[in-house]
């Protein structure tokens, strides 16, 4: 049994809810894999995912695409890749309070955005405020991450990035209502998110080993798609106390399985999508045109 650490990009959830069922059911154990789960509760998120990898601290990491831009791009440069998409459809959205009445992005102007202080967050918010016709002309803040959703709802701040599959469905259960901001509706091509990214020296070494994790992988996101209530059962296990009595789980997986993919597309990753990004990315001044050069996904580990 070979040892190997996944760390996630927030605490468990229901876009993780893949590599706990196959921790849970043994589907990791079964390729010779032991995964050991490392959640960012543990460290109050004092180191990034991302930054796990760099230091190997992890042999895998969960984050949006931008992780694997940043690392491939700073001074000290990782050679990171993009091997899994969790989501074939982008489920994150810019979200305001119904009862604020910024019923859309320009009105953002003179209020207050909660960031999570990602590489390319700010302006993407501030682009979606002008591409309203807006003049980006916002109150940005930083409170602790894991903080974040909460600062929402006791209006602390006025907006904030939320994952419609998560957050979404608590505010539904809770009654509510929330408006929608989603990049794509105002011009803004966005990448994957999240995905599963390590060194490509991992590959080179241990490109067998890793097929095996991935294939593992998918075999735990397909399996919601015919056992939600089980799935339901494994993922309550997981999460924290306040996501059990908050968060309608089995909703949460039932609005997610759509976009897992199916047993063809399962973490598959297209060019045209990455190129769309990053191309948005050299056009707005973002990074420079060698990330074009730059190989920052493979779907090779996948099986399907």
């Amino acid at each position: 049994m070979i040892k190997l650490k996944l760390a996630l990009d927030w605490t468990p959830n229901v876009n993780h809810i893949g590599f706990l069922i196959a921790s849970e059911l043994g589907f990791y154990n079964q390729q010779g894999i032991d995964l050991e789960i490392l959640n960012p509760k543990d460290d109050n998120y004092s180191i990034t995912p991302g930054k796990k990898l760099e230091l190997d601290l992890a042999d895998f990491a969960i984050a949006p695409f931008e992780t694997v831009i940043s690392l491939n791009n700073k001074v000290n440069q990782v050679q990171a890749v993009a091997i899994y998409a969790i989501l074939q459809k982008d489920l994150s959205c810019i979200a305001t309070l119904k009862s604020s009445n910024i019923v859309s992005p320009s009105l953002l102007d003179g209020n207050t955005y909660a960031s999570y202080k990602a590489r390319y967050e700010d302006h993407i918010v501030k682009e979606m405020i002008i591409n309203d016709g807006g003049k980006a002309d916002l109150k940005i803040i930083y409170p602790e991450k894991l903080g974040i959703w909460n600062t929402l709802l006791s209006g602390k701040a006025d907006a904030t990035w939320i994952f419609d599959n998560w957050e979404g469905i608590e505010a539904r259960a809770k009654h509510i209502e929330l408006n929608h901001f989603q990049l794509a509706d105002f011009n803004i091509p966005y990448g994957y998110s999240p995905i599963v990214l390590t060194k490509k020296e991992n590959i080179t070494k241990h490109k067998g080993l890793y097929s095996k994790f991935i294939k593992a992988t998918q075999k735990g996101f397909l399996y919601t798609k015919n056992n939600l209530t089980e799935s339901t059962k494994i993922l309550s296990s997981y999460v924290t106390e306040y996501d059990l009595n908050n968060i309608d789980l089995e909703k949460a997986i039932s609005f997610s399985i759509p976009h897992f993919g199916d047993e063809s597309n399962a973490g598959l990753m297209k060019q045209e999508r990455v190129s769309s990004f990053t191309n948005w990315l050299i056009e707005r001044g973002l990074e420079g045109q060698q990330i074009l050069n730059q190989s920052l996904f493979t779907n090779d580990l996948l099986t399907c």
